[in-house]
């Protein structure tokens, strides 16, 4: 069974930095695309960045110049490098993998549970 576990979050003041990771486990084969998404109180979740098994990135504008997305395909695990932190980027924040191979085939909309931002002074 495929899990997607994310690690990092936490309390930060503005202009602050953090690191969130998210490792994918479960007899994988491939994964073509990982990425973030994030959801604030009270609000829709939203795409924060995504990186594609072919090393392309793709940002959203609120973020861009701040926050950078890598991977480390061997290890199945995605990160996101976040700078500059503004109170409006708390959210919990998700990882993502729309679609991985695994042992048995392929499976799609993988999320992990999630882990909180909270930027604040």
């Amino acid at each position: 069974q495929v899990q997607l576990v994310e690690s990092g979050g936490g309390l930060v003041q503005p202009g602050g930095s953090l690191r969130l990771s998210c490792a994918a486990s479960g007899n994988i084969v491939r994964i073509s695309t990982m990425g973030w998404y994030r959801q604030a109180p009270g609000k829709q979740r939203e795409l924060v960045a995504t990186y594609t098994s072919g090393g392309i990135t793709n940002y959203a504008d609120s973020v861009k110049g701040r926050f950078t997305i890598s991977r480390d395909n061997a290890e199945n695990t995605v990160y996101l490098q976040m700078n500059s932190l503004k109170s409006e980027d708390t959210a919990v924040y998700y990882c993502n993998a729309p679609v991985i191979l695994t042992a048995r085939g392929y499976g799609t909309d993988y999320w992990g549970n999630g882990t909180l931002v909270t930027v604040s002074s």
